[in-house]
């Protein structure tokens, strides 16, 4: 009830601001307006916050949910993680939206008044990316691997911030941009800052051409992006899954005590858990790799697929269909 009672509160406010508001101002007024009910909403439907775990010495993570990107989450999906050092913090990976990334920054400055002075970019998906605006004002050096430049220039990327803009309002609007690397690598680099060495790899072509992780040997912890997807489906896309699972097996060479994923929690045993995702890509390059050999038609061979080791786990339904079609049409071409 009480809930209730604050969104027609707020709801009331809307109508304030509309009736007070010229008509030269009336577009932006109607924007604030629709920020104003939705953010009500979703504080109302339990929208997650960013509150930071300290899971090893000197760092933390900002956990996404297991869940689509939507408005309703403020497409807070993925982890951002950050290490803070005696001359400033490394942040990788910038969240969903600018929303959110400012919330990571003031949740950043609660623990310590040092400034970020670098966001590092485990590769270019939306999911990611979209914060990296507001890193940008709060004075941060964005690293990224140079293929990402082909994502930023694309179609592809142009047409989805179009989509999320319209999807994920307020969180996600006109003001929303894609921002590009201020340094681009193209090799292994390593990042000194406080005493500690940012050792980053690039790991690609896998889950994206521009997959890097960065590993802290110090702190034997490895940010590994999303080549590690934890407690959920990974979103396969147009991975190139036989390099992805190499990828993951170059993983196990880091001695690396904790894992941060790009998507689920946190984990304490590599080899196990990175098993997970391995297995997945393996069965899907089995599957629909004998289905292309024998000119199988998709959903002949999507039908007769035995998926119940995997049904159980969160978005299978929404994502097992088009990444087993993507794996299929990768597969065919494999085959030629």
């Amino acid at each position: 009830m009480h809930e209730t009672s604050n969104i027609s509160g707020r709801r009331m406010q809307v109508l304030e601001l509309v009736e007070s508001a010229g008509r030269w101002a009336w577009r932006s007024t109607w924007r604030a307006a629709l920020a104003l009910v939705a953010a009500s909403a979703a504080h109302a439907q339990g929208s997650p916050a960013v509150r930071p775990v300290e899971v090893a010495p000197q760092t933390w993570i900002a956990q996404g949910e297991s869940a689509i990107g939507s408005s309703a989450n403020r497409n807070f999906i993925s982890n951002a993680g950050f290490v803070v050092t005696p001359d400033g913090v490394i942040v990788i990976d910038a969240l969903g939206s600018p929303p959110l990334a400012d919330e990571l920054i003031a949740a950043i400055r609660k623990i310590t008044p040092l400034p970020v002075r670098y966001v590092i970019v485990s590769h270019y998906h939306a999911d990611h990316i979209y914060g990296l605006q507001s890193f940008k004002a709060a004075g941060a050096t964005v690293i990224a691997h140079a293929k990402g430049q082909a994502y930023l220039q694309s179609e592809t990327a142009r047409l989805r911030l179009q989509a999320s803009r319209e999807d994920m309002f307020p969180w996600i609007d006109e003001t929303t941009r894609l921002v590009p690397a201020d340094r681009w690598i193209e090799g292994a680099t390593t990042l000194r800052l406080g005493g500690l060495d940012f050792m980053l790899q690039p790991v690609g072509p896998a889950h994206t051409p521009e997959d890097l992780v960065v590993y802290v040997p110090q702190l034997k912890v490895l940010f590994a992006g999303d080549l590690v997807f934890r407690g959920r489906i990974p979103y396969v896309g147009q991975a190139d899954s036989r390099q992805w699972i190499a990828s993951l097996d170059r993983l196990l060479e880091f001695d690396a005590q904790v894992i941060v994923p790009g998507h689920g929690p946190i984990s304490k045993t590599p080899r196990e858990d990175l098993q997970i995702t391995r297995d997945y890509l393996a069965f899907l390059r089995q599957a629909m790799g004998q289905a292309a050999r024998d000119l199988e038609p998709f959903e002949q061979a999507y039908a007769r697929t035995d998926w119940s080791k995997f049904s159980k786990l969160p978005l299978f339904g929404a994502a097992n269909r088009i990444n087993a079609y993507n794996t299929y049409l990768l597969m065919e071409q494999e085959a030629r």
